[in-house]
C-alpha cells in the first residue's frame, strides 16, 4: 500500500512539474507597447510607434516620433527595437483537437459517420492541450479548430490560444461547415518505399448523390423560419444559405475545384473557400470570376507533378495574389507543426511576394476576412482587440522571430511550455559535465 502511495505521488509531482501555465487574467491596466516597429498587418508599417490597449481592445497606434501621448497612468513596455505583429491566425487546423496521433484517445478530430454536418469541433476543444503553448511562443494565437472526416464533417470554429474551457476560447463560433469533395481519384501513401499513388474513386457518383440530396433538403429547410421541432442536421447549414457561413471545400486538383465550387453555386451558397488548393494556380481565372478564396496546404512539399518546376509550392500564393484572389496559409492535418505558419509567409515572401508586409497578410488580416473576423483580429487598428506579439525581430524569419511578450485580448500571456521546460532540463544536465 505505500508503494502504491509514493507511486501515485511521484505521478502526481511530475503531471504538475508538466501543466501549462494557466490561463491568463483579464488585462487590469491600460498597456503602452513603445519605441517598437509596428507591422500594422495591412501593408503598413508604423517604424517608431505605439500601441495603447485597454480593457482588451486598441485605443491608439500612433507615430511616437510625429504624436506625443500622455502616459502617466498607463504601463509602459519599451520595446524599442522590437517588432510588433497581430497575432498570427491558424485556419484548417486540428491544434485543440488532436494531441498525440498514435493514441486513439486524444484524437477529437472527427465523428463517426459520413454526412455530420451538426458536429461542433469547438465542444472537443482542449484548452489543456501541450501544443496550445507551444504555437503562442511563434506568435500564433488564433486557430480555426476544424473537424475530419466523412463527407460533410461538421462546422469549425474559431478560438483563441489562451482560455480555461472550450467557451472562454471561443472567438467565433460555427464560422462554416467543411465538406471533403469526392474527387476523381484519392491518393494512398506507402509507408514502405514513400511513394504516393492515385485510386480511381468507385464510390464518387454515389457520394454525390447524397451530397445533392443533403444540399437540397437543407436549402429548403432554410427558407421555412423557426421551424419546431427542429432538424439539429439542417438548422445547422442555414448560415451557408443567409450567407453568415463558409463552405469550405476541401479540393486539391483542378477539376475537382470546378466541380466543387460549381456544386455550392448551383444551391446559391455566396461564400465558398476552397481549401488545399494545390492546383489552384491551373484554375485561377475560375476562382477569380467566382470570387472564392483559397486556403493552401502547407507549402514545404514536392510539387504534384513531375513536370512542374519544384519551387511551385512556394510560388503558389504569388501566383494567387497577383491574380486577386483573397488567400491564406495553413497547416491542415499536420497540426504539430501548426507552429510554424509564420515561416510558411517567409517561404512565400522569398518566391514572388517581395514586400515581406504582403506575405505578412498571408497569416493575418487576409485570413480573417476569409474566416469573417477581420472586424476583431488580422491587423492592429483603434477598435480591434489587442491580440498581438513582441518579436525580438523579423516573425517570418525562424532565425529570428524569438516572442518576448504575447497578449490575447489585452491580457499578458505566460510563454512557458512543454519545449521550453525539456530544453532547460537537459541544458542542465549537460552543462553540469
Amino acid at each position: 500500500m505505500k508503494k502504491i502511495f509514493i507511486s501515485i505521488l511521484t505521478l502526481a509531482s511530475l503531471t504538475g512539474y508538466a501543466q501549462n501555465p494557466a490561463p491568463a487574467k483579464p488585462q487590469a491596466r491600460a498597456t503602452a507597447l513603445l519605441g517598437g516597429t509596428i507591422h500594422i498587418g495591412n501593408g503598413q508599417v508604423i517604424p517608431n510607434g505605439v500601441i495603447i490597449f485597454d480593457k482588451g481592445v486598441i485605443t491608439n497606434v500612433v507615430d511616437a516620433t510625429i504624436v506625443k501621448l500622455n502616459l502617466t497612468d498607463v504601463d509602459v513596455v519599451n520595446i524599442a527595437g522590437k517588432h510588433v505583429y497581430p497575432g498570427i491566425i491558424s485556419p484548417a487546423s486540428t491544434v485543440g483537437l488532436q494531441e498525440v496521433a498514435s493514441v486513439r484517445a486524444t484524437l477529437d478530430k472527427e465523428e463517426v459517420g459520413i454526412l455530420n454536418p451538426n458536429v461542433r469541433a469547438l465542444i472537443a476543444y482542449n484548452t489543456d492541450s501541450e501544443v496550445i503553448p507551444t504555437i503562442r511562443n511563434n506568435g500564433v494565437l488564433l486557430t480555426q479548430a476544424t473537424p475530419q472526416g466523412g463527407t460533410v464533417s461538421g462546422s469549425s470554429s474559431v478560438m483563441m490560444a489562451d482560455g480555461w474551457n472550450w467557451e472562454d476560447a471561443a472567438l467565433k463560433k460555427d464560422d462554416g461547415i467543411w465538406l471533403n469533395w469526392p474527387g476523381y481519384f484519392a491518393r494512398n501513401f506507402n509507408f514502405e518505399d514513400f511513394t504516393i499513388t492515385l485510386k480511381k474513386n468507385d464510390k464518387r457518383n454515389e457520394v454525390i448523390s447524397a451530397l445533392q440530396a443533403t444540399f437540397a433538403d437543407a436549402k429548403g429547410y432554410a427558407a421555412l423560419p423557426n421551424l419546431s421541432p427542429m432538424n439539429l442536421r439542417l438548422e445547422s447549414m442555414r448560415g451557408l444559405f443567409t450567407g453568415t457561413q463558409n463552405l469550405y471545400v476541401r479540393a486539391d486538383y483542378g477539376k475537382d475545384i470546378i466541380e466543387a465550387v460549381t456544386f455550392a453555386k448551383s444551391f446559391g451558397i455566396p461564400r465558398v473557400v476552397v481549401v488545399g488548393g494545390e492546383e489552384a494556380n491551373r484554375v485561377v481565372t475560375f476562382l477569380k470570376d467566382n470570387n472564392v478564396s483559397v486556403i493552401l496546404s502547407a507549402l514545404h512539399r514536392l510539387p504534384n507533378r513531375e513536370d512542374e518546376d519544384v519551387d511551385l509550392p512556394y510560388k503558389l500564393p504569388s501566383i494567387l495574389q497577383k491574380a486577386g484572389i483573397l488567400v491564406s496559409l495553413s497547416y491542415a492535418d499536420e497540426w504539430w507543426r501548426t507552429r510554424n505558419l509564420p515561416f510558411l509567409a517567409g517561404t512565400a515572401a522569398g518566391f514572388g511576394i517581395a514586400d515581406r508586409e504582403e506575405a505578412l497578410k498571408l497569416v493575418t488580416s487576409n485570413t480573417a476576412k476569409i474566416l469573417g473576423i477581420d472586424n476583431l483580429v488580422g491587423t492592429l487598428e483603434k477598435g480591434k482587440q489587442a491580440t498581438l506579439f513582441v518579436s525580438a525581430g523579423d516573425a517570418l524569419d525562424m532565425r529570428t522571430n524569438v516572442i518576448e511578450h504575447v497578449f490575447i485580448q489585452g491580457r499578458t500571456v505566460n510563454l512557458d511550455d512543454r519545449h521550453k521546460r525539456l530544453y532547460n532540463t537537459y541544458k542542465e544536465k549537460y552543462q553540469q559535465k
